[in-house]
């Protein structure tokens, strides 16, 4: 998926139509998803394409969520939000699999 289409699929769902706070959001997903997949790098800044729609949700989940970060629990009319973390859920992101390298150094 091109960054134009995850934009495009972003906009539909969240019914936002402000590119730079759509963008910003896919950002802020994507560093996430960079983070948990290579824990121990920062030089990959590209989104693997099989977490692409993976990004997608989160960047929804993140939006859906503005004005309430860190909201842990909220009863009002009959309506309670809570949330499982102050940022994104492990549920969202417990597929991506980490990777890990040896480090160079002397084989024995």
């Amino acid at each position: 998926m091109t960054e134009s289409q995850k934009l495009e699929r972003l906009k539909v769902l969240s019914g936002e139509t402000d590119e730079s706070v759509l963008s910003t959001f896919l950002d802020l997903a994507g560093e996430r998803i960079l983070r948990r997949a290579y824990p121990f790098r920062s030089d990959i800044q590209e989104v693997p394409a099989k977490y692409h729609a993976t990004q997608v949700d989160i960047a929804l989940y993140l939006l859906n969520k503005r004005g309430a970060e860190g909201e842990t629990a909220h009863s009002e009319n009959g309506i309670s939000r809570s949330y499982e973390s102050a940022t994104v859920p492990d549920s969202m992101l417990k597929h991506i699999t980490p990777h890990a390298s040896v480090l160079g150094g002397s084989s024995q």
